[in-house]
């Protein structure tokens, strides 16, 4: 498909300033970008760029439009359009209709005529891939799993028993849904298994990243809801409830039977302790450590932003004489009282 700076503010819904017939073949930074390319700004720290840039159109908010120099796409939200846009010039690249020779497939499973499922993919018994999935190479879906329409899995996921996807759900390489939740008993200093007898769930619209893990629940599901995002090597434990739309960045742990509510937005590296509840609209910085719930939405932090290593230990010495410093002032206190 040939796209027209027409045709694109025509389906991102924005205002076109310029050539209406130029032809957008890609997508570039302004920095970097070529006569063919769209561009956008949606962060100040590249405002600087938009005098010089040789795109060949900008996505701009009406507040920054005078400073663009060639074409303009005019819309309040510049990122989201941008999204809008590198969609349209770069389209999901689908697996051949049908079932590749070397699949192997169980038994009692329902596979619809539009699934597209590659080399070397291992389905168990009693499976239903609904309409338009795509399943990509060296997946491994167990027994009992259900995918709904227009889903796709990405090369070398696994499903485990019972898993449930819902529809237009995309899962990166390496991800692994369904495997036993962390649940353990100790019996006189001896670690015994406790069996994980739930599934997990995933909602409509939901991505997961490569090499994210989503434990089975231990009795009840684990339950990831609509429009969550997830980045790569995360780790959810049994029992967790994610709720709607919430996203979450790479190489954060969230442990067992917590939940978290609506639209979060949760930094990288964060830890969520096990048995807590986070409220809806709770933002956490990255590398934040959540021990006890949070019930009000907000912006939340820990943790200490990298400094010089001299600082550091200063720094390091005085948080230690923290409790010293406490009786001293309590000392204080009660001889100013007196």
């Amino acid at each position: 498909m040939v796209w027209t700076l027409a045709k694109i503010a025509s389906e991102i819904g924005a205002k076109l300033v310029g050539n209406a017939e130029k032809v957008i073949t890609g997508v570039g930074t302004l920095q970097n970008a070529t006569d063919t390319d769209i561009s956008f700004l949606a962060n100040t720290k590249y405002r600087q760029y938009i005098n010089s840039t040789s795109a060949g159109c900008v996505i701009v908010s009406p507040a920054d439009l005078a400073e663009v120099q060639t074409n303009a796409l005019v819309i309040d939200d510049p990122y989201v359009a941008y999204a809008k846009a590198a969609a349209l010039l770069y389209p999901e690249q689908q697996s051949s209709l049908g079932i590749h020779p070397s699949v192997v497939v169980g038994e009692n499973c329902q596979i619809a005529d539009s699934a597209r499922i590659s080399a070397q993919v291992f389905i168990g018994n009693n499976v239903h891939i609904g309409d338009n999935v795509d399943i990509g190479a060296g997946s491994i879906i167990e027994n009992d799993v259900y995918i709904a329409a227009d889903s796709r899995l990405m090369s070398n996921v696994t499903l485990c028993r019972k898993v449930q996807i819902g529809e237009r759900v995309q899962i990166h390489p390496g991800a692994v849904i369904g495997a036993d939740g962390f649940g353990i008993a100790n019996e006189n200093g001896r670690w015994l298994k406790i069996p994980q007898v739930g599934s997990v769930i995933i909602g409509n619209d939901v991505e997961i990243g490569a090499n994210t893990t989503i434990d089975r629940g231990a009795i009840d599901d684990t339950i990831i809801s609509d429009g969550v995002k997830l980045d790569n090597q995360i780790q959810i434990g049994h029992n967790v409830f994610i709720g709607k739309h919430t996203v979450i960045a790479g190489c954060v742990g969230i442990s067992g039977s917590t939940r978290i509510g609506s639209h979060c937005a949760i930094g990288g590296g964060t830890g969520i302790a096990g048995h807590i509840e986070i409220a809806d609209g709770v933002q956490l910085t990255g590398m934040s450590m959540v021990t006890k719930s949070i019930m009000s939405s907000g912006t939340y932090s820990s943790g200490i932003p990298v400094e010089p290593t001299r600082d550091w230990h200063r720094n390091v010495i005085r948080y230690r004489q923290l409790d010293k410093l406490n009786d001293r002032i309590k000392q204080l206190e009660s001889k100013l009282e007196q």
